[in-house]
């Protein structure tokens, strides 16, 4: 009787999982090629896009490519950082060290592109991955095959930035563990910092470095970073200024190239996490071999590859997140709602039933 009960019982939730529409056994991934069938001119789109945006504001690759990273290392690419802030909730993006950050009306302005041409279809951080990856090859990086087919997060708290955030003064041991969380490795950051060598950095990121270091005299500054930089970075950046940009890659702001490398090894580093990549051997081993390098193969090969590893962090697929209409907000409540009975539910119903009964002929056999 026992035997019987549980019989049932498992017929019950596989039926269920039948009329609900859901995988009976499934793991969650992405893959190349999500939107083949759904959206064939996805990729296609965030492209054609990017690059008319970059062709008017070059300055753009940088921010939208910080900004995916961001979103990926507070938890997920699951576009969370895109959602606005609430009455009753403070959003990732308007956590203090997050507000800086750009490239929201870049994803808004790709996003209405592809609800134009496949509503409801592409998640928006899809279009958050794809427009980050655009940025490298329209900047003359690589060209990165990435998996898609991601669903955007419900869930955006300011909250969770700290902790998942490299803190002010932080190691590179503080880098490497907060990166192995994701199971990223030492080489990965170093491959991911050469991100640097686009976009720039508000005056605020850097001027502990310039002027009253490490709690000493105002005209003291960081003693690792080159003084003929230094006393160019203060006729950009006067004491106190939070709003004035600077280049990341002073050499090659706008190229995805090695400039970056050359900067740092040359004690160039325009940011804290950036000069302290010399102080692990792994590293160091890595930026100098950069540094040195005649081409751009190596250096490319291992981003595509990190880049890859950083956008499959936290992603949600399988209905475990939606696709927004909206990047800013997420759907409605009509949105998640049981939709009403089509001919492919109503074949669901019939799958279930057709299943219910034989498994209950089972039990009589």
């Amino acid at each position: 009787m026992a035997s019987r009960s549980s019989t049932l019982a498992a017929i019950n939730v596989v039926a269920l999982l039948v009329l609900c529409g859901l995988p009976v056994m499934t793991e969650a991934h992405t893959q190349f090629g999500a939107y083949n069938k759904t959206c064939p001119q996805a990729e296609e789109i965030v492209f054609k896009e990017m690059t008319a945006i970059l062709a008017k504001s070059p300055d753009l690759a940088g921010p939208v490519l910080r900004l995916f990273s961001v979103d990926c290392l507070l938890g997920g690419c699951e576009g969370s950082i895109l959602l606005n802030s609430t009455a009753n909730n403070t959003a990732e993006k308007d956590a203090p060290l997050n507000k800086g950050l750009r490239g929201y009306d870049v994803v808004d302005s790709i996003k209405a592109k592809l609800e134009a041409a496949c509503p409801g279809v592409v998640s928006c951080s899809d279009v958050l991955a794809l427009a980050a990856r655009d940025s490298v090859r329209i900047t003359e990086g690589p060209y990165i095959p990435i998996p898609t087919g991601r669903e955007d997060g419900n869930r955006s708290s300011a909250a969770d930035v700290a902790p998942n955030s490299p803190k002010p003064g932080a190691t590179v041991t503080d880098l490497i563990a907060l990166f192995a969380r994701f199971n990223l490795t030492a080489k990965d950051l170093a491959v991911l910092s050469g991100a640097h060598t686009i976009g720039r950095a508000h005056c605020s990121a850097f001027s502990p470095r310039l002027y009253n270091f490490n709690g000493s005299t105002n005209a003291s500054s960081d003693p690792t970073l080159d003084a003929n930089y230094t006393a160019t970075l203060r006729g950009q950046c006067k004491a106190g200024d939070l709003a004035t940009l600077v280049d990341l890659d002073p050499s090659s702001g706008t190229t995805f190239d090695l400039g970056y490398y050359r900067d740092v090894a040359g004690s160039k580093g325009l940011l804290s996490t950036d000069a302290a990549l010399l102080l692990d051997a792994d590293t160091r081993a890595y930026v100098l071999r950069q540094a040195n390098a005649t081409a751009n193969q190596e250096f490319f090969a291992d981003f595509a590859v990190s880049f890859v590893n950083m956008s499959k962090i936290g992603v949600l697929t399988h209905h475990k997140g939606e696709i927004r209409r909206q990047c800013s907000v997420v759907n409605p409540p009509s949105a998640h709602s049981a939709a009403p009975l089509t001919a492919m539910s109503a074949h669901a119903v019939l799958l279930a039933t057709s299943l219910i009964s034989v498994l209950a002929l089972a039990l009589v056999l």
